[in-house]
Protein backbone atom coordinates (compact mmCIF):
# COMPACT_ATOMS: atom_id res chain seq x y z
CA UNK A 1 0.00 0.00 0.00
CA UNK A 2 1.30 3.02 -1.14
CA UNK A 3 0.64 5.73 1.29
CA UNK A 4 1.83 9.69 0.84
CA UNK A 5 4.16 11.26 3.12
CA UNK A 6 5.32 14.61 2.15
CA UNK A 7 9.31 15.32 2.54
CA UNK A 8 9.48 19.33 2.33
CA UNK A 9 13.32 20.67 1.92
CA UNK A 10 14.93 24.09 2.12
CA UNK A 11 18.36 26.08 1.19
CA UNK A 12 20.19 24.84 4.10
CA UNK A 13 19.08 21.49 4.79
CA UNK A 14 20.83 18.63 6.34
CA UNK A 15 21.25 16.47 3.22
CA UNK A 16 21.81 13.45 4.94
CA UNK A 17 18.84 13.74 7.01
CA UNK A 18 16.62 14.66 3.91
CA UNK A 19 17.95 11.77 1.34
CA UNK A 20 17.94 9.11 4.24
CA UNK A 21 14.15 10.13 4.67
CA UNK A 22 13.35 9.90 1.35
CA UNK A 23 15.32 7.08 -0.37
CA UNK A 24 14.43 4.44 2.65
CA UNK A 25 10.43 5.75 2.66
CA UNK A 26 10.43 5.11 -1.14
CA UNK A 27 12.19 1.71 -0.55
CA UNK A 28 9.19 1.05 1.53
CA UNK A 29 6.56 1.71 -0.62
CA UNK A 30 5.71 4.99 0.55
CA UNK A 31 4.99 7.53 -2.50
CA UNK A 32 7.21 10.51 -1.35
CA UNK A 33 6.62 13.78 -2.46
CA UNK A 34 9.66 16.27 -2.09
CA UNK A 35 8.36 19.80 -1.97
CA UNK A 36 10.44 23.27 -2.12
CA UNK A 37 10.25 25.51 0.28
CA UNK A 38 11.51 28.40 -1.48
CA UNK A 39 10.20 32.12 -1.66
CA UNK A 40 10.79 32.37 -5.57
CA UNK A 41 9.34 29.05 -6.59
CA UNK A 42 12.96 27.39 -7.36
CA UNK A 43 12.85 23.21 -7.43
CA UNK A 44 16.80 23.27 -6.49
CA UNK A 45 18.21 23.95 -3.04
CA UNK A 46 22.00 23.72 -1.77
CA UNK A 47 21.69 21.50 1.31
CA UNK A 48 23.92 22.37 4.07
CA UNK A 49 27.21 21.06 2.97
CA UNK A 50 26.88 22.06 -0.52
CA UNK A 51 25.06 19.14 -1.90
CA UNK A 52 22.40 19.94 -4.57
CA UNK A 53 18.90 18.82 -4.50
CA UNK A 54 16.24 19.06 -6.92
CA UNK A 55 12.31 19.17 -5.44
CA UNK A 56 9.57 17.06 -7.41
CA UNK A 57 7.22 20.44 -6.86
CA UNK A 58 7.37 23.49 -4.97
CA UNK A 59 5.31 23.81 -1.06
CA UNK A 60 2.42 25.96 -2.99
CA UNK A 61 1.15 23.26 -5.20
CA UNK A 62 0.59 20.75 -2.07
CA UNK A 63 -1.71 22.84 -0.21
CA UNK A 64 -5.19 20.82 -1.24
CA UNK A 65 -3.38 17.34 -1.23
CA UNK A 66 -3.54 14.63 2.26
CA UNK A 67 -0.45 13.34 3.23
CA UNK A 68 0.03 10.55 5.79
CA UNK A 69 2.73 11.86 7.41
CA UNK A 70 4.94 14.99 6.51
CA UNK A 71 8.66 14.51 7.49
CA UNK A 72 11.32 17.48 7.95
CA UNK A 73 14.88 17.15 7.84
CA UNK A 74 16.73 19.40 9.86
CA UNK A 75 20.02 21.16 9.53
CA UNK A 76 20.80 25.47 9.65
CA UNK A 77 19.83 26.88 8.27
CA UNK A 78 17.33 24.66 6.94
CA UNK A 79 15.34 24.33 9.36
CA UNK A 80 14.95 28.08 9.97
CA UNK A 81 13.81 28.10 6.36
CA UNK A 82 11.42 25.39 6.68
CA UNK A 83 9.86 27.26 10.18
CA UNK A 84 9.21 30.55 8.07
CA UNK A 85 7.23 28.56 5.45
CA UNK A 86 3.98 29.62 5.64
CA UNK A 87 2.25 27.08 3.43
CA UNK A 88 4.26 24.14 5.28
CA UNK A 89 3.56 25.52 8.60
CA UNK A 90 -0.67 25.37 7.66
CA UNK A 91 -0.16 21.84 6.18
CA UNK A 92 1.55 20.85 9.85
CA UNK A 93 -1.38 22.16 11.65
CA UNK A 94 -3.61 20.52 9.87
CA UNK A 95 -1.51 17.47 10.55
CA UNK A 96 -1.98 17.73 13.80
CA UNK A 97 -5.80 18.67 13.69
CA UNK A 98 -6.71 15.49 11.88
CA UNK A 99 -4.43 13.65 13.78
CA UNK A 100 -2.40 12.41 10.95
CA UNK A 101 1.91 11.57 11.95
CA UNK A 102 4.27 14.94 11.64
CA UNK A 103 8.09 13.76 12.35
CA UNK A 104 11.22 16.19 12.62
CA UNK A 105 14.44 15.61 13.01
CA UNK A 106 17.75 17.57 14.53
CA UNK A 107 17.27 21.35 14.70
CA UNK A 108 13.89 20.91 13.06
CA UNK A 109 11.71 19.27 16.04
CA UNK A 110 12.64 22.80 18.05
CA UNK A 111 13.14 25.13 15.26
CA UNK A 112 9.98 24.37 13.37
CA UNK A 113 7.62 22.22 15.75
CA UNK A 114 8.26 23.99 19.01
CA UNK A 115 8.14 27.56 17.67
CA UNK A 116 5.09 26.51 16.03
CA UNK A 117 3.15 25.03 19.12
CA UNK A 118 2.85 21.99 17.31
CA UNK A 119 5.10 20.17 20.53
CA UNK A 120 2.95 21.29 23.42
CA UNK A 121 3.00 17.82 25.68
CA UNK A 122 4.94 16.03 23.06
CA UNK A 123 7.38 13.47 24.20
CA UNK A 124 10.14 14.95 21.69
CA UNK A 125 14.45 15.04 21.68
CA UNK A 126 16.19 17.07 19.09
CA UNK A 127 19.71 17.89 17.91
CA UNK A 128 21.67 18.61 21.30
CA UNK A 129 22.18 22.40 21.27
CA UNK A 130 18.70 23.08 20.58
CA UNK A 131 17.28 21.53 23.47
CA UNK A 132 16.38 24.31 25.56
CA UNK A 133 13.77 25.40 22.36
CA UNK A 134 11.79 22.45 22.95
CA UNK A 135 9.28 24.64 24.39
CA UNK A 136 6.09 22.96 25.45
CA UNK A 137 7.70 20.04 24.94
CA UNK A 138 8.30 17.27 27.12
CA UNK A 139 12.23 17.11 26.76
CA UNK A 140 13.70 13.35 26.56
CA UNK A 141 17.16 14.26 25.52
CA UNK A 142 19.22 10.92 26.01
CA UNK A 143 16.48 9.06 23.47
CA UNK A 144 18.25 9.40 19.72
CA UNK A 145 14.60 8.62 18.19
CA UNK A 146 11.03 9.47 20.56
CA UNK A 147 7.98 8.32 19.16
CA UNK A 148 4.73 9.97 20.53
CA UNK A 149 2.70 7.27 19.67
CA UNK A 150 -0.61 9.56 20.93
CA UNK A 151 0.39 12.42 19.18
CA UNK A 152 1.54 11.07 16.24
CA UNK A 153 4.98 12.54 16.52
CA UNK A 154 8.59 11.45 15.73
CA UNK A 155 11.61 13.10 16.79
CA UNK A 156 15.41 12.40 16.56
CA UNK A 157 18.53 13.98 17.56
CA UNK A 158 19.95 14.19 14.12
CA UNK A 159 22.00 13.36 10.94
CA UNK A 160 23.46 9.88 12.38
CA UNK A 161 20.14 8.78 13.58
CA UNK A 162 19.02 9.25 10.00
CA UNK A 163 18.57 5.67 9.38
CA UNK A 164 16.81 4.68 12.53
CA UNK A 165 14.34 7.72 12.31
CA UNK A 166 13.10 6.53 8.86
CA UNK A 167 13.03 2.90 9.85
CA UNK A 168 10.52 4.53 12.80
CA UNK A 169 8.61 6.31 10.48
CA UNK A 170 7.83 3.04 8.04
CA UNK A 171 6.85 1.34 11.32
CA UNK A 172 4.16 4.15 11.49
CA UNK A 173 2.98 4.22 8.00
CA UNK A 174 2.93 0.23 7.85
CA UNK A 175 2.37 -1.06 11.52
CA UNK A 176 5.22 -1.96 14.00
CA UNK A 177 8.38 -4.16 12.49
CA UNK A 178 7.37 -3.41 8.56
CA UNK A 179 10.81 -1.51 8.31
CA UNK A 180 12.88 -5.09 8.94
CA UNK A 181 12.97 -6.25 5.41
CA UNK A 182 13.93 -2.33 4.31
CA UNK A 183 16.79 -2.48 6.79
CA UNK A 184 17.80 -5.99 5.87
CA UNK A 185 17.97 -5.21 2.19
CA UNK A 186 19.81 -2.04 3.20
CA UNK A 187 22.12 -4.32 5.81
CA UNK A 188 21.25 -1.95 7.91
CA UNK A 189 20.18 -4.33 10.29
CA UNK A 190 22.20 -2.35 13.34
CA UNK A 191 19.96 0.94 12.97
CA UNK A 192 17.04 -1.19 14.31
CA UNK A 193 15.30 0.87 17.40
Amino acid sequence: MSRPVLVPIAQGCEEIEAVTIIDTLRRAGAKVTVAACTSDDSLDIEASRGVKLTADTHINHCRDNTFHMIALPGGMPGAANLRDCEPLIQLLHEQQQASRWYTAICASPAVVLAHHSLLDNVSATCYPSFLDQLEGALPRPTDPVVIDQKNKVITAQGPGNAMSFSFALIDALYGKDTHRPVAKQMIADWAIH
